[in-house]
């Protein structure tokens, strides 16, 4: 896998997510960055009710339950338990994956 500096190129920062919205579609700055901000409450918001949230076109986020298990300490190789915990994942959509994923 190819490393940032590697390649020259750089993920876009939050800033020029929200600016290339707001030139986009016509809005202030602020306006932008509100509707991501309500975005991730919405986001927020049905994962805690439904379990999941679906975002047209990218995928859907998944609230998730991992058993317990066993595990071992990499410093001294001693087995430990690991606690049940709840965690969330992101499902990429099909129709994403197979834009950025074209089949070879």
């Amino acid at each position: 896998m190819a490393t940032k500096a590697a390649t020259g190129k750089r993920r876009m920062t939050q800033s020029e997510v929200v600016n290339h919205f707001a030139e986009k579609f016509g809005m202030k700055r602020s306006q932008a960055k509100e509707l991501f901000d309500e975005l991730a409450n919405l986001a927020s918001n049905e994962v805690t009710t439904n379990g999941e949230f679906v975002l047209p076109g990218f995928g859907k986020l998944v609230r998730s339950e991992r058993k317990a298990r066993e595990g071992r300490n990499p410093a001294t190789g001693e087995t430990i338990q690991i606690p049940a915990k709840t965690t969330l994942k992101f499902r990429v959509g099909k129709s994403m994956k197979d834009t950025v994923l074209p089949k070879k």
